[in-house]
């Protein structure tokens, strides 16, 4: 393939000629979707590279948890120490730190992708909501998981201490890596949870008053999911995860309150009727 062909590849501009409305023929959106795959793979393999370029940091960054519980725990007498039990386990936990940092440090661009791909089929109301998630989703994703690696080495210590302190503790570096990208992962998840009940509002599925009446079990929820999902049984992960979340759903609460009277769904609303109760007037 020539290289004239290559960049029409990568740019998949359509060949037949694009409606009003941003319509295209079904043969020029996969000439599109397969462009955006393609610039979105070749992101993913440059990212990776340079990750292994950086391969001493980034694993400094993540044993850092480990290494601040295991001197938090030879402080009170136990033992514990870091393994790679395999011969390939090196070569496999670098690629999998690599590929793990390249996708995440391409996401704002894949992202990107997946939104300029779907923005075409969307109406105008659908496309103001979609932005503003866009905007507000990533900050939240991201102190999630600030919040997540600020708290895990507690946890770490709260369970390795179960372990007898006569017993050493060896971790597999593989295990400890996929246990903090998922609870990475479900503190950055947890974050957006708020987020979600404000674009239902939007959307006229919840209202504010409704959210309200929820409260109770709303803190009782995000109690129980909390205590779940913390990796330590220690109230102080758990409540470091919950008191964000709670926060959150209050706020989520008074933007759904003042949607609601904006939209005219507060109380001199007819909303507040059931569709076979009779209203005062």
């Amino acid at each position: 393939m020539s290289i004239v062909g290559v960049v029409d590849v990568l740019r998949g501009k359509p060949r037949s000629p694009v409606g009003p409305d941003g319509r295209m023929a079904l043969a020029d959106h996969f000439r599109e979707l397969r462009a955006r795959l393609i610039r979105c793979a070749l992101l993913l393999v440059i990212a990776f590279f340079v990750a292994i370029f950086f391969y001493d940091q980034l694993l400094h960054l993540v044993q850092n948890p480990y290494t601040q519980a295991q001197e938090t725990l030879q402080k009170h007498g136990y033992r514990s120490e870091i393994v790679v039990r395999d011969a390939t386990g090196g070569l496999l936990l670098q690629m999998k730190l690599c590929g793990v940092v390249a996708l995440i440090a391409s996401s704002p661009y894949w992202l990107y992708q997946i939104w300029a791909f779907v923005v075409p089929g969307l109406h105008p109301k659908e496309k103001r909501y979609t932005r503003m998630f866009a905007a507000v989703a990533g900050p939240l994703f991201l102190g999630g998981v600030a919040l997540g690696y600020y708290i895990l080495p507690k946890g770490l210590a709260v369970l390795i201490s179960f372990v007898p302190k006569d017993t050493l503790n060896l971790v597999d570096f593989t295990t400890y890596f996929s246990f903090l990208m998922r609870m990475l992962l479900i503190f950055g998840i947890a974050m957006e949870i708020p987020l979600f009940v404000v674009l239902l509002n939007l959307a006229g599925i919840v209202t504010g008053k409704q959210l309200g009446k929820a409260r109770p079990w709303i803190v009782i929820g995000t109690m129980v999911f909390a205590a779940v999902a913390t990796p330590s049984t220690d109230p102080f992960s758990m409540l470091m995860l919950a008191i964000p979340m709670l926060i959150l759903f209050a706020l989520s609460e008074v933007i759904a309150r003042i949607v609601d009277r904006v939209r005219g769904r507060g109380s001199h609303s007819t909303d507040q009727w059931a569709d076979d109760q009779i209203s005062p007037l």
